[in-house]
C-alpha cells in the first residue's frame, strides 16, 4: 500500500514567522531558492522545506528554469484566511466603538 503525503492547509502553512516572511519576500518577484537562502540566517535546505510547505497550500508556485528552482506567490489560497478572519471583524468593529464611547464620556 503506498501511503499519499497529505497536503498542507493555509492556516498550517502561514503559522511559521518564517514562511510567512517567505511570502512576503515573494511578494513583488519570482526568486532562486538561493536568492530567497540569502534573506534567512538559515541553510538552503531548511529555506527549501519551508518553500515545500508553501507549495503543498498552494501559496508558491514553483518553477524550474535551468538547473535552478524558482518561486513566486500564489496569494489565492490566503482568501479562505480573509473569509475566516472577517467573521470576527464585527467583534473588532464592537470593540472599538465601546472604546470611542467611553472616550467621549470620559471628557
Amino acid at each position: 500500500m503506498v501511503a499519499t503525503l497529505a497536503k498542507h492547509d493555509v492556516f498550517q502553512a502561514i503559522a511559521d514567522p518564517t514562511r510567512r516572511k517567505l511570502l512576503r519576500l515573494l511578494v513583488d518577484r519570482e526568486m532562486s531558492v538561493n536568492v530567497i537562502s540569502g534573506h534567512f540566517p538559515m541553510s538552503r535546505t531548511a529555506v527549501s522545506k519551508h518553500l515545500h510547505i508553501l507549495s503543498d497550500a498552494g501559496l508558491v508556485k514553483e518553477r524550474r528554469s535551468g538547473r535552478e528552482t524558482r518561486y513566486r506567490l500564489q496569494p489565492e489560497p490566503l482568501r479562505e484566511v480573509k473569509r475566516w478572519l472577517s467573521f470576527y471583524e464585527r467583534f473588532w468593529h464592537d470593540k472599538m466603538a465601546a472604546l470611542k464611547d467611553f472616550a467621549e464620556t470620559e471628557e
